[in-house]
């Protein structure tokens, strides 16, 4: 084995070589590793790209043919109508263009053991959820007469969520300045400090019902899932940073949709392998099987500068060095007077521009370029050599 390691090393990828270490049974005959490697070697050697290929033109078929069966908008996650995430065309374009604010973010967030096997899980789920004040209302009342708001709260609600009643108090007068909060009976009296427009109490009675008590701000939705026998908190919204700090939190392997948060987060390779995730997920979710190499050089592309770009005049095209790729794009005007004004130059190295100005494309992957000299005259030579002397 050690041997056709080595002899392979140059050969397969170093991933693949492991693969066969990790997987070939023990007391296998060298003759039947040998053969394996083989194998291996000719099927890897099948699957490279030829020199030459237009990889970009067959990605972009290979993804865009398949895009125009999708339909689907949205689908209700695990059967929970509160949590919905946008799939189908709609989100392809939400990835491909780069947007930094998406429709629907949500998360997966995976639990250590014990919570994993389902330990406290309604108890953790609601820990996490972003909580208002809402939810612990019974009933609003504005009392004219004395210009004050009567706020009734539902007392079970309050201890099933283990909240103290003067914690509340402190959060409303923190958040609505100008207001003097007192408790009787589960019921707070909101009561201007100044004399106040009683048209100002109905502003607050809407106002009041968003006060932030507890949870993680973002976290519209939190929902258990049981996957295989492993619980899986899955969320409307998303706030990776404060879930990540949670003790029972499994950081390895929680995630969240928006590419543009992990890539703030972890990073730009996280953000490129969440980009390749997305996708996949979106067309292995409509049944479409696309070779994952496609994804990969988009994903490449949308990344390659050190932050995720969308593929659109306000990402990738105006990284592009030529003038004119930029200005066949979109707002062309602005482009050509702005590279005149600078005086840049455009080499016509890509196929946009040479396609305009009706020339050859250089089109192609993994060509050579060669580089040859003229081939100098032999007198020349040694007239050379003599004068060097």
């Amino acid at each position: 084995m050690e041997q056709l390691i080595k002899e392979y090393a140059d050969l397969l990828p170093q991933s693949v070589i492991q693969d066969i270490v990790d997987n070939v049974p023990s007391g296998t005959s060298s003759a039947k590793i040998k053969k394996i490697f083989e194998k291996i070697n000719e099927e890897y050697r099948f699957a490279l790209v030829d020199p030459g290929q237009s990889v970009g033109v067959i990605s972009a078929e290979s993804i865009g043919e398949p895009s125009t069966q999708m339909t689907l908008d949205t689908f209700h996650f695990a059967g929970v109508s509160e949590v919905n995430v946008t799939t189908g065309l709609p989100r392809v374009i939400e990835i491909l263009d780069g947007r930094k604010n998406i429709s629907t973010s949500s998360m997966e967030i995976f639990l250590v053991s014990p919570y994993s096997e389902g330990k406290d899980i309604t108890k953790i789920a609601s820990q996490i959820r972003e909580t208002t004040l809402k939810t612990f209302i019974k009933e609003i009342d504005i009392n004219i007469s004395n210009t004050t708001l009567q706020v009734t709260l539902n007392s079970k609600s309050v201890e099933d969520a283990g909240v103290n009643k003067k914690k509340l108090i402190k959060l409303l007068e923190k958040s609505i300045k100008g207001y003097g909060v007192t408790e009787a009976d589960d019921i707070l009296t909101i009561k201007p400090t100044k004399e106040g427009d009683i048209n100002e109490l109905y502003k607050l009675k809407e106002i009041i019902k968003d006060v932030y008590v507890h949870g993680i701000k973002g976290m519209k939705q939190v929902v258990p899932v049981n996957r295989d026998g492993e619980h899986v908190l899955v969320t409307s919204g998303s706030n990776m940073k404060e879930v990540f700090k949670l003790e029972f939190v499994d950081t390895q392997r929680t995630t969240t949709n928006d590419v543009f948060e992990i890539e703030n987060f972890l990073g730009i390779e996280a953000a490129r392998a969440a980009v390749i995730n997305e996708i996949m997920k979106v067309f292995e979710g409509q049944g479409i099987s696309i070779d994952v190499r496609h994804i990969l050089l988009v994903a490449d592309t949308m990344s390659m500068s050190g932050h995720v770009l969308g593929i659109n005049r306000y990402g990738i095209v105006k990284e592009k060095p030529s003038v004119l790729a930029r200005a066949s794009f979109e707002t062309p005007i602005k482009h050509l007077i702005s590279a005149a004004i600078t005086g840049e130059r455009d080499y016509l190295n890509s196929v946009i521009e040479n396609v305009m100005l009706n020339q050859p494309v250089p089109s192609g992957t993994g060509l050579p370029g060669l580089v040859t000299g003229g081939i100098m005259n032999p007198d020349h030579h040694h007239a050379a050599k003599k004068a060097k002397k």
